[in-house]
């Protein structure tokens, strides 16, 4: 980015000579030059012919000439500026539940969706760090690796639903495998947030193995259990194909999910409702600040050689006109 500035902008007062020294011209002129009406000019002579027309370009060119002279003393500069940017990022994982429980409507219009409307705010919250997705039903993989192009995870995340991988619900194998993205990051902070409506009913690593392995590696996780207290409505299908909704209770293992924060030095949260879901993961984002600084740096150009050269120029000029050219304006008669 470029800006001028002037050294010595007091200077630029002295730029109100410029119209006290063109009131003071014409004032002179109109003075000097009496006005004789006649009714007809076709008995005088044409004076000067083209030349009598630049009788007053000298006086313009001195003008501009001390303008320049002016604003040159002015110190004009310009100056360039940039900034260095240093992220302390933070790496983390969003291990989303996609099991058919997360279908349930006791978040509008159900969990998984209201999660994943939830999840795409957190991550245009957080510009500067590396965002990957790693979801989980009966089996776990990951649907976009760490990245900043949060514009590509964001489609991604949008993508994802319920039937992509054989149901169930393998928290241990969402972890294990958040983990294992995290593993060899050198971020100064590694996080998973974990979100899940149920209890671990598949996967060949329990939970609380997988949040070991998780210590082990220095990740932190954040353990979200979403779900209304007693029971909640869900769509099922019927014998015949058709979707009914069944009052169903809800089972987290809050006692499992709390106990793997607590290994991991994380915090565990229950979301009964979509806006204890937002408040979850405001409350996360403001946990784990990332450190952005920004150093900024300015270099100056001095420009007022250049506007120099032009008065000195304007004034050659001005003796040119005044010496050469209507030094013989009227004895061309």
């Amino acid at each position: 980015m470029t800006n001028w500035v002037f050294a010595n902008s007091e200077v630029l007062w002295g730029l109100l000579i410029v119209p006290a020294l063109v009131a003071w011209y014409v004032f002179r002129y109109w003075k000097e030059h009496a006005i004789i009406g006649y009714s007809t000019t076709g008995f005088l002579p044409k004076f000067g012919g083209y030349k009598a027309k630049l009788i007053h370009v000298p006086f313009a060119l001195r003008i501009l000439a001390i303008a320049g002279i002016i604003i040159a003393l002015a110190r004009p500069q310009s100056s360039s500026s940039w900034q260095n940017v240093t992220t302390e990022g933070i790496d983390i994982i969003l291990a989303i539940d996609i099991s058919s429980s997360m279908l349930a409507q006791d978040f509008k219009p159900n969990r998984l969706e209201a999660a994943k409307e939830v999840a795409i705010e957190f991550i245009k919250s957080r510009p500067t760090d590396r965002i990957g997705l790693v979801i989980y039903s009966g089996e776990s993989f990951t649907q976009c690796p760490l990245t900043t192009d949060h514009d590509k995870l964001i489609n991604l995340f949008q993508n994802i639903k319920n039937g992509m991988i054989t149901d169930g619900t393998a928290i241990g194998m969402g972890l294990a495998n958040s983990v294992n993205r995290l593993k060899e990051s050198d971020a100064k902070s590694k996080i998973v947030i974990l979100l899940t409506d149920g209890e671990n009913t598949a996967g060949s690593i329990p939970p609380i193995t997988a949040a070991e392995i998780a210590a082990t590696f220095g990740v932190k996780v954040y353990t979200v259990g979403v779900g209304t207290k007693g029971q909640a409505p869900i769509v099922v299908p019927d014998m015949f194909g058709r979707k009914t909704v069944q009052m169903m209770d809800v089972n987290i293992d809050e006692e499992s999910l709390q106990e793997i924060a607590e290994l991991t030095n994380g915090t565990y949260f229950r979301a009964t409702d979509n806006d204890k879901l937002k408040n979850i993961y405001s409350e996360i984002d403001l946990m784990e600040k990332t450190i952005v600084e920004e150093t900024q740096y300015e270099k100056k150009y001095e420009q007022f050689l250049p506007i120099a050269l032009i008065a000195m120029g304007l004034l050659f000029l001005e003796f040119l006109i005044r010496k050469v050219y209507l030094k013989s304006a009227f004895t061309d008669v």
